[in-house]
């Protein structure tokens, strides 16, 4: 196992690999033969960024059975998605903050990302499996109240795209058993989701099984693998932090 993060520091950008209080650097391609520098950098001296920049940021509803009992939702066979703005990427850290222009709900969604680690096309379930390359947190933002504005237009790139909507990290842990873990929530240290992974619909192979199906995946792509219940709006000044044990918190402040 290892955790791969992204930084930034006086002598520009990197990443390297987690180890302990420490980022052991490290160069050439993330996705295709990493090698360690020697050098060790301590995080303190350190800004993580997100640890991957997705070309595609895919998101997916209705993937939990426990929320699609919960809402009277039907199961569904193939996965519900919708592409997120890749440029909505913010690392941990970093200020979510509504357009100035938006004064309605903006609400917290706290998800497993899969992170692609090669390109993957028409793939069955076991290249699917071979494709993801590691798993990462994502808050997946949502204005609430832009995404059913129009009655005969649901704008869900629109709802979730806003710049600062996607937080991403704080780190991509590789050779973790995503169905022993579980997504936590919180906002201002108050556990608001709390939900086992192994209640997902579709498996993460069959997700990106079938997603390639119809678009080529590629390295560094995200997909969100959807959320259970307990997502609600946040308030101005709350911290959200989301937890997944194996890969750490990914805390935002929601600062409009």
């Amino acid at each position: 196992m290892a955790l791969w993060v992204r930084f930034a520091r006086e002598a520009g950008e990197g990443f390297g690999t987690l180890e302990n209080e420490a980022v052991a650097v490290h160069a050439g391609d993330l996705f295709a033969g990493a090698a360690p520098t020697g050098e060790s950098v301590p995080l303190a001296d350190l800004r993580l960024l997100a640890p991957v920049r997705p070309g595609a940021f895919i998101g997916l509803w209705n993937n939990f059975h426990e929320a699609a009992a919960k809402q009277g939702n039907a199961i569904p066979e193939v996965p519900l998605y919708f592409l997120k703005n890749s440029r909505s990427v913010i690392g941990p850290g970093e200020a979510i903050r509504p357009p100035a222009s938006y004064a309605g709900k903006v609400l917290y969604e706290g998800k497993l990302g899969l992170v692609i680690g090669r390109s993957v096309s028409e793939a069955d379930e076991a290249e699917a499996e071979a494709a993801i390359f590691g798993l990462t947190c994502v808050n997946d933002v949502t204005a609430l109240d832009l995404l059913f504005a129009d009655a005969s237009f649901p704008q869900w790139a629109r709802a979730k795209g806003c710049d600062t909507f996607g937080p991403i990290g704080p780190a991509v842990a590789t050779g973790l058993d995503w169905s022993a873990l579980r997504v936590k929530v919180a906002l201002n240290g108050r556990v608001r989701q709390d939900y086992p992974l192994n209640d997902m619909i579709l498996s993460p192979a069959r997700i990106v099984s079938l997603i390639s199906r119809e678009m080529t995946l590629r390295p560094g792509d995200v997909i969100a693998c959807g959320t259970s219940v307990g997502a609600l709006p946040m308030r101005p000044g709350m911290q959200v932090d989301v937890t997944i044990e194996g890969i750490g918190t990914l805390s935002n402040p929601y600062a409009p």
